[in-house]
């Protein structure tokens, strides 16, 4: 199936040094923490949770050490479902940007934190919202699909929001009548027309980390442990999809690694999802899948977040997310319409 794409006009593909200021090393290599420094933060951390009536929502590409002081941990559907129902007073949220907006946008009244507000996502980057609007306008007819990997003022533009864990209930659940238009993700959107059957326009944009997982190195790895299933998410290129066992979002790797029989499994996503499938399914190996530079495989932008500015944001209330009214009211209503189809398919 040939794949329809827009003019090229409308695009801009991410280069991580476009972000980077200059002079600024914003990516510094992560040096261990001392244990005992550890344990001192994180009770000082579960301390500060308690007096300030707060919720620590992690993703599961952060950190260990987050991930375990963490009240819950998982992907990004997992995480504005907790965030739509929590009765705290201030979400700390552990993750990228993108994803403490969407918590805002759901709790406009509370108090919404997170350890660094320069940790950002090349998908967000890839689709500006002018120039997605630039688009719509070319197609009165566009209904738009939008992975949740955006800003808060392209959510603010879509008809329906979609995580990789819900993305093909949610194109079925689309009207028939309408143009689908999918962004940001070009690969996500290409896997969904392949479970789908539903004809889209791709947004040309993805993730700087799951493309990196070559047809090549996936073919390695699968020839050093032969009986070991490839798992793989589906921001991954469709040469590396191919050569899956199972394509799916972090939460259900969770489940399929917990019910597969195999002892080994290769798993194809940023490498801090190995620390929750080893807690949850203890006594199984966890065998990142390598790309062309190296055996692991992490999102520069998650990991900017570390213990220390979790507790500092935590006894600073800062850094907040705040956004205006107008954009909350119109993103709001997509994100909605996605956890209403996601509770009742």
């Amino acid at each position: 199936m040939t794949l329809p794409q827009p003019a090229d006009s409308f695009f801009s593909m991410i280069d991580l040094t476009e972000i980077q200021p200059p002079g600024v090393d914003r990516f510094p290599v992560r040096k261990p923490v001392p244990p005992a420094r550890l344990d001192a933060l994180s009770r000082d951390i579960l301390a500060l949770k308690k007096r300030l009536n707060a919720v620590i929502l992690a993703h599961n590409y952060q950190v260990p050490e987050i991930q375990d002081v963490a009240d819950f941990v998982g992907d990004s559907l997992g995480l504005s479902q907790q965030a739509a129902k929590t009765s705290a007073d201030v979400i700390v949220f552990c993750g990228v940007h993108f994803m403490a907006e969407t918590a805002k946008i759901l709790n406009p009244k509370k108090t919404v934190i997170l350890p660094d507000a320069d940790a950002g996502c090349s998908l967000e980057e890839s689709c500006p919202a002018p120039k997605l609007k630039a688009l719509q306008d070319t197609n009165p007819n566009f209904y738009t699909v939008t992975y949740i990997n955006c800003s808060a003022e392209v959510k603010a533009l879509s008809d329906v929001i979609c995580t990789s864990g819900n993305a093909v209930k949610i194109v079925n659940a689309s009207p028939k009548e309408r143009d689908l238009l999918f962004v940001p993700d070009e690969n996500l959107g290409a896997w969904v027309m392949e479970q789908t059957g539903r004809k889209m326009t791709l947004w040309r944009g993805n993730c700087y980390a799951h493309v990196e997982f070559t047809h090549a190195s996936i073919m390695r790895i699968r020839q050093e442990y032969p009986n070991a299933p490839v798992v793989a998410h589906p921001e991954c290129t469709r040469a590396v999809r191919m050569l899956a066992d199972e394509i799916c979002s972090t939460e259900k790797m969770v489940s399929f690694c917990k019910q597969s029989p195999a002892q080994e499994i290769i798993i194809a996503t940023e490498a801090g999802m190995l620390h929750r499938l080893k807690k949850e399914c203890p006594g199984k190996t966890f065998i990142p899948a390598p790309t062309e530079n190296c055996r692991c495989n992490e999102c520069r932008f998650m990991k900017m977040n570390t213990l220390e500015k979790l507790h500092d944001c935590m006894a600073n209330l800062s850094p907040t997310v705040e956004l205006s009214d107008q954009i909350i009211q119109r993103a709001r209503l997509p994100i909605e319409r996605m956890l209403e189809i996601s509770a009742r398919l």
